[in-house]
């Protein structure tokens, strides 16, 4: 079985990430120690990006991911003691560009000579590709801020281009290459001379190549994460905000390039948002990592992009259009009175790069009344440990699973083997702005389009979608599940196709609503904490109410009830019914 797994995980890759992963483990090239090139002059066009939130709570006190340490010594860059991806965090110098930067300058600039003085070249986790990308792009930005950095902290930072100019991480590819090319854009265009405008012509190739592949045509990540989504739109705008500090950097076609990205990356968020305003919990996912929607498409207005136009609250929290459909990334938003639906129709992701990947097809979140009521379980940690496998299964996501079976066979910390593919995927009604429907067309064209401009459509919205994740168990079977949504009203329908033993459909609840079963048990209510209540009713499987978890952030862990229907038969139907409350009638 274990033979069989890694082949049905390794038969998808590129061979560039296994020739890439061979020679990434050769003896690593020696950091050059030169003089650092001389500095470009910008012009007075930079804008303040987005601002993250403090983390440097004292000279050698950080909370990164919820989680507060002391850092002294040298050996605290690399504590083994501490979680890789809190130690990531501390080389990435975000609090340079956080709340109240410019009342700590003068201990960030000691950190920074700190960061050189313990941090040999080439050596810890400071050193590998991904934290030096974005520390690279911190410091520049603290510096076009205003801030001078040391001149030791110069030399450091043209020895790290110039470094990770030799590690580029084409073994990982996707977001790691993505935040790599960026790096060597800043460096390229901070520093002057033939070095850096090496640096930059690579690192502007690999943009341009990788945009054109991350980006779908609907505007969405092929990551299918809406947290990294949001991570690579901010990286869009930093390089459109690069390019008006240095304009002659950056060809005014490549310009363009980059807003027209951003503007498309802008839809696609907002649909995939609840009414809350932050991100919904697809694949890897979680609160406090990403910028917010409003952070970022401030971001965009204060660089000149047209998305400003949707600059209130309500708006920007609303997608306007009953249904939109993201069809090339794989989601639906449908929206009805009170309710938005968020629907999971995609595949896991790019089949060469599913570390981000959970087994959630099928699975959906809801909110009623501006608040979150069905959700999925959320990311709370990396790595590759229980709690890891255990928050991307099947069974931490609101949707059906089969004999105690994965949906994709999801293994370690970032593998998947065999994976689910969705199947007969029906969205009616479908409006007129199915955003990348015509496949013939260049896939660009219609990336600016507003959900807005879809005509407003009445009556039942439904959704019916298929995934063969299963079929790789006895009885072949095939998980069906059609979503109805009407102004009062929203229905989940569950068929299994062919033969299996147990099958649980899953509906988690978000932390603030109180649920309860009636005497009958098949039919309770959901009390919202805005004192709506929410009728339920059950055909088709015997239901219980679970304890269980909600990640809303890394390092945070919300107990949380969760209704679990046994199908009874061959499937099962639940209804959950507001209409007193939203007017509408039977």
């Amino acid at each position: 079985m274990r033979v069989l797994r890694y082949w049905h995980t390794l038969r998808y890759l590129r061979p560039v990430q296994f020739y890439g992963r061979l020679w990434f483990r050769l003896p690593r090239p020696r950091p050059v120690e030169r003089p650092a090139p001389a500095l470009r002059r910008p012009e007075p066009n930079w804008v303040a990006p987005v601002v993250r939130p403090m983390s440097m709570l004292g000279p050698e006190c950080f909370r990164f991911l919820n989680v507060t340490r002391t850092v002294v010594g040298p050996g605290a860059w690399n504590d083994p003691a501490c979680d890789k991806l809190w130690l990531y965090n501390l080389h990435y110098f975000d609090d340079l560009n956080a709340a109240d930067a410019a009342a700590r300058a003068d201990r960030q600039q000691a950190l920074l000579r700190r960061w050189v003085a313990e941090n040999p070249p080439g050596v810890g986790n400071g050193w590998e590709p991904y934290p030096t990308s974005l520390r690279i792009v911190n410091w520049i930005k603290w510096a076009l801020a205003g801030n001078a950095l040391p001149p030791e902290c110069l030399r450091s930072l043209a020895m790290q281009a110039g470094w990770l100019r030799r590690r580029l991480e084409y073994h990982l590819l996707g977001n790691h290459l993505f935040a790599n090319a960026k790096a060597l854009v800043f460096a390229g265009a901070f520093f002057v001379g033939p070095t850096a405008g090496t640096w930059r012509a690579l690192g502007q190739r690999l943009l341009v190549r990788e945009l054109r592949e991350q980006i779908l045509p609907d505007g969405g990540h092929f990551e299918r994460s809406p947290m990294y989504h949001a991570i690579l739109y901010e990286d869009v705008l930093d390089l459109i905000n690069l390019a008006g500090a240095y304009p002659e950097t950056a060809a005014p076609e490549l310009s363009a390039f980059y807003r027209d990205c951003a503007r498309a990356m802008a839809h696609w968020l907002r649909v995939m948002c609840h009414p809350d305003g932050e991100i919904s919990f697809f694949n890897d996912a979680a609160m406090g990592i990403a910028p917010t929607l409003a952070q970022l498409v401030d971001y965009g207005g204060r660089l000149g992009l047209e998305v400003a136009a949707t600059s209130s609250a309500p708006r920007l929290q609303r997608a306007r259009a009953p249904v939109v459909w993201l069809s090339h990334s794989g989601y639906v938003r449908l929206e009805a009175g009170s309710a938005v639906a968020l629907l999971d129709v995609a595949p896991i992701g790019p089949d060469y790069l599913p570390g981000h990947a959970h087994a959630d097809s099928l699975s959906f979140e809801l909110s009623l009344f501006g608040q979150r009521v069905i959700v999925n379980g959320g990311t709370s940690c990396y790595g590759s440990g229980p709690e890891r496998l255990a928050e991307r299964g099947t069974a931490a996501h609101s949707t059906v699973q089969l004999d105690g079976a994965d949906s994709s066979e999801v293994w370690g910390g970032f593998r998947v083997a065999r994976r689910a593919r969705p199947l007969d995927v029906l969205v009616e009604p479908v409006p007129a702005c199915d955003l990348g429907a015509s496949r013939g067309r260049d896939p660009r064209a219609d990336q600016g389009a507003e959900a807005g401009d879809c005509p407003v459509l009445d009556g039942s919205l439904r959704v019916t979608a298929a995934h063969d994740g299963y079929r790789r168990l006895p009885g072949r079977p095939i998980h069906r599940r059609t979503w109805e949504l009407t102004s009062g009203r929203f229905a989940v329908t569950d068929v299994i196709d062919g033969v299996f033993g147990v099958a649980i459909a899953r509906f988690h609840l978000h932390p603030e609503i109180a649920a309860e079963i009636g005497g009958e048990g098949g039919q309770g209510r959901l009390h919202l904490p805005g004192g709506q209540v929410v009728r339920w009713s059950l055909g088709g499987g015997q239901v219980r109410l679970v304890p269980t978890v909600w990640h809303p952030g890394f390092g945070c862990s919300v107990p949380t009830p969760c209704l679990e229907l046994t199908l009874i038969g061959s499937g099962c139907r639940l209804e959950l019914d507001w209409s007193a409350l939203d007017g509408a009638g039977r």
